[in-house]
């Protein structure tokens, strides 16, 4: 098993998240906001408004369900995006960077998060525009539909839904890792009763499909957070002393002079970028195009405006679930030198200033984390399967949530036969491979429809500006989206943007 790894973990550090990966990332990252004029910066503040603005005043009203019977409100899906996007990367993916590539690394993932505010825009915009209807009435969208119907090639949608099937479990596995691992450490829970609860209550809410985890995550995600956020800014509050230290290494680590040494960009540099951009990417997914499948789902008719969450999610992941957990470890003596695996060195700072409190607080918030996170993915993982099945959506659906919930069990026993460190390091292994994977076609996708996304964008705001002009909402003319109007079905088609 050991070698196996070590084959495994050259691929995924030398291939997949090697050189060649982090230059695709950030130049389609730098292209597209180029291209956009830094739309992330400019529309900030209506991003703010609409999101997080948009739901107070939502809240306000007594009819909070989507008018439509087979989709989620805007906010559910937001929720159950942000349950696959803040989850464990956010604690235990962020500490592993810190320990593997160091202090630096977290400079790397606000590099990421900052070209990942659009990117993750863009990828929810497509994924609404060229969204369609599935058996069951829903909506199915995310990059299998843009990739297909945008770029014309098929094969490409194809291999993307079966990397997102691939990374789904990986992710799902991931999660109920860092659950086992935690209350195994903090309550002595053995491993298979943990595997089964994980399992029990998954079960439980997929069963009731969209509607169900729509429901849930948006029940779980502002409780969670919240409760996260208290408690980290209590914990850097504590060793306010150290910030400044902190944020000092976090920069000199970044460009290290002895990391010259190392050969390109020098090896403390490249291992410091591989760390952020693979943990920043699992945390935030922007790339991926994975929350796009569920932002696809909301029963919205506008998709700049759905895609503006995606520029807040982005921000509240990296800039601040992601920096809040980097300040109160590095603050606690986290150095960059510590060995030992995320979960546990995360679980030490929490220990260190609340004492018996903090374990509890910190095995309460990492699970719901976790778990909230194998909801999503369980989500994107079943419309992948149903992409790839269109004529037995049904029967696919329920044979990949069958599966997930019997490779949890599996990938969370895995600890019996290779060792807890080395079985938790397999599970993250897996998962950034798989997560890579997805990131390639998603990202090509992206910069060749880039055409399309800057046309409906535009025609968004112009009509925001009081233009008259025929909304551009659809990529098909008889889909029937959200009306049955022909205006505001409005579509485009690709060669137009590519003539202009």
């Amino acid at each position: 098993m050991e070698k196996l790894y070590d084959i495994l973990n050259w691929i995924d550090g030398n291939i997949l998240w090697g050189i060649p990966m982090i230059v695709l990332i950030l130049l389609s990252g730098i292209f597209l906001s180029i291209r956009s004029k830094f739309l992330q910066v400019r529309k900030f503040g209506t991003s703010l408004k609409h999101t997080v603005g948009g739901t107070i005043k939502q809240m306000k009203k007594k009819d909070k369900k989507s008018k439509n019977p087979n989709a989620i409100t805007p906010f559910e899906a937001f929720s159950t995006a942000v349950s696959g996007t803040v989850g464990t990367g956010n604690i235990v993916g962020v500490t592993t960077a810190i320990i593997s590539g160091g202090p630096g690394a977290v400079f790397w993932m606000w590099i990421s998060a900052f070209f990942g505010m659009f990117t993750k825009f863009a990828e929810i915009v497509l994924g609404l525009f060229y969204r369609k209807k599935n058996t069951k009435g829903e909506f199915a969208g995310g990059p299998m539909y843009y990739i297909e119907h945008g770029t014309k090639q098929k094969w490409l949608a194809i291999l993307f839904a079966v990397f997102t099937i691939l990374a789904a479990i990986g992710m799902g596995s991931v999660q109920a890792d860092t659950i086992q691992n935690t209350w195994k450490t903090a309550f002595e829970i053995p491993t298979w009763v943990t595997a089964l609860i994980i399992v029990a209550f998954t079960a439980l809410i997929v069963i009731g499909g969209l509607k169900r985890i729509g429901k849930v995550t948006s029940l779980l995600v502002p409780f969670m957070i919240l409760l996260f956020l208290i408690l980290a800014i209590v914990l850097v509050c504590v060793n306010i002393t150290a910030v400044p230290a902190a944020f000092a290494s976090i920069f000199t680590s970044a460009f290290s002079a002895k990391s010259m040494l190392g050969g390109f960009m020098g090896y403390g540099i490249s291992q410091a970028m591989r760390f952020g951009f693979a943990r920043g990417i699992f945390s935030n997914e922007a790339g991926l195009g994975s929350a796009s499948i569920a932002h696809s789902t909301a029963g919205t008719k506008e998709p700049v405006e759905q895609g503006l969450w995606g520029i807040f999610e982005v921000f509240v992941d990296t800039f601040v679930v992601c920096t809040l957990t980097a300040l109160f470890v590095l603050t606690s003596g986290l150095d960059g030198n510590t060995v030992g695996d995320g979960a546990s060195v995360a679980m030490g700072a929490f220990n260190k200033v609340f004492g018996t409190f903090g374990t509890i607080a910190y095995s309460i918030i990492l699970p719901l984390f976790a778990f909230s996170t194998i909801l999503a993915w369980s989500l994107y993982g079943s419309k992948a399967a149903q992409y790839l099945f269109k004529k037995h959506q049904k029967a696919a659906d329920l044979g990949f949530n069958v599966i997930y919930l019997l490779l949890i069990i599996g990938m969370a026993l895995l600890t019996f036969f290779c060792g807890d460190n080395l079985g938790s390091d397999f599970v993250w292994l897996i998962s950034d491979m798989t997560n890579a994977l997805m990131a390639i076609p998603n990202l090509i996708a992206l910069v060749v429809l880039s055409g399309v996304l800057m046309k409906v964008v535009k025609n968004y705001f112009d009509r925001k500006k009081g233009l008259d002009i025929k909304p551009l909402i659809s990529a098909y003319d008889d889909e029937g989206f959200m009306t049955s109007t022909k205006k505001e079905n409005a579509s485009v088609d690709s060669s137009d943007v590519a003539k202009e």
